[in-house]
């Protein structure tokens, strides 16, 4: 009970805190696609929402329609890859390339996309499946090593 106040109250402070910037740009769909993913991103002690606050807001990563971008570093910092929707087998495992990995990400792709820990698509590890229709993520709650892509 104790961990499920301390969750709430943690991702509370988080989005009192990441909200305002994500609003910097209320016309954007992106907006909203971040607002959905800050309880995924919050911060994991209330100390670094305090940081955070004071930190310089994060712009969003860009990524065309029918993309899904991954960043090497969070924020959507680092080196960039991008896959094309046309180029990606449906519900196969891709793994990134060998020693990269992903710590933000932007799934445009129209389709859902779960982003493995491991480069197998192994569900032993941490994984997380994001909605297509504009999902920004500016920090994975893991290093992503690979993806598959779901039909709708």
């Amino acid at each position: 009970m104790r961990t499920t106040r301390t969750t709430v109250l943690v991702t509370a402070l988080a989005a009192a805190v990441l909200i305002p910037q994500a609003d910097a740009h209320p016309a954007t769909p992106q907006a909203d696609s971040v607002r959905s993913a800050l309880p995924r991103t919050a911060a994991a002690q209330p100390g670094q929402a305090r940081s955070a606050a004071r930190s310089a807001p994060v712009r969003l990563g860009a990524c065309d329609s029918g993309q899904l971008c991954l960043w090497e570093k969070p924020d959507f910092t680092g080196a960039r890859q991008i896959h094309e929707l046309s180029t990606v087998g449906i519900e196969s495992c891709v793994p990134l390339r060998a020693g990269s990995r992903g710590q933000a990400l932007v799934n445009r792709t129209g389709r859902p996309v779960t982003t493995y820990q491991s480069a197998e698509c192994a569900e032993t590890g941490e994984f997380e499946t994001y909605p297509g229709g504009g999902t920004w993520v500016p920090r994975s709650p893991y290093q992503v090593r690979a993806f598959k892509v779901w039909e709708n």
